[in-house]
């Protein structure tokens, strides 16, 4: 039976994931900023890893923090689409109605930004050794866990879209 009274947790859930969503959408604009900032400052980013011990080479790490840059804007991108996604599914949970078909679609999406966040962070795994080739200390590690999570919101998405068509099926049967 849904309780009309709003839920504590559901209200923070709002207010995090809103706080959230802003905070990865200035961290897309930072990044933008910092792109060309490493063609401005080419020169100054050479000479301090060049200079500093240990000795990074600029000429692997300045392509490769440019790449890594420009891998962010997809990954701040999906972030974003998640979060607004889940922000929408909260707020069928806050109106007492999730298991509606568009809930289907939005877990859908969000774990297709899941998995574009997992592939990326793979690409971000190859760039940490690329740096780290070059001279420098990155540490990353492979973790299982998110890849998990991709399956568990496609299997998650797909018993939303069944429990819809149950519902919908029983109420045309009343």
């Amino acid at each position: 039976m849904f309780d009309p009274r709003p839920s504590p947790a559901l209200g923070l859930s709002r207010v995090l994931l809103g706080l959230l969503r802003v905070l990865n959408l200035v961290m897309g604009a930072l990044v933008l900023l910092a792109l060309p900032a490493t063609f401005l400052f080419e020169a100054q980013f050479s000479e301090f890893f060049s200079t500093r011990p240990p000795r990074i080479d600029p000429s692997w790490l300045l392509p490769t923090l440019r790449l890594w840059l420009v891998l962010v804007l997809p990954m701040v991108a999906a972030v974003h689409v998640l979060l607004s996604r889940l922000l929408d599914v909260v707020e069928t949970v806050r109106h007492g109605d999730p298991f509606v078909p568009e809930n289907a679609v939005r877990l859908k999406t969000i774990a297709w930004c899941v998995l574009a966040t997992q592939v990326l962070e793979l690409g971000y795994g190859a760039m940490a050794a690329t740096i780290n080739a070059a001279g420098s200390n990155v540490e990353w590690k492979f973790s299982a866990t998110g890849w998990v999570a991709v399956v568990l919101l496609f299997v998650l998405a797909r018993v939303f879209e069944e429990g819809t068509r149950l519902r919908h099926d029983l109420e045309t049967m009343i």
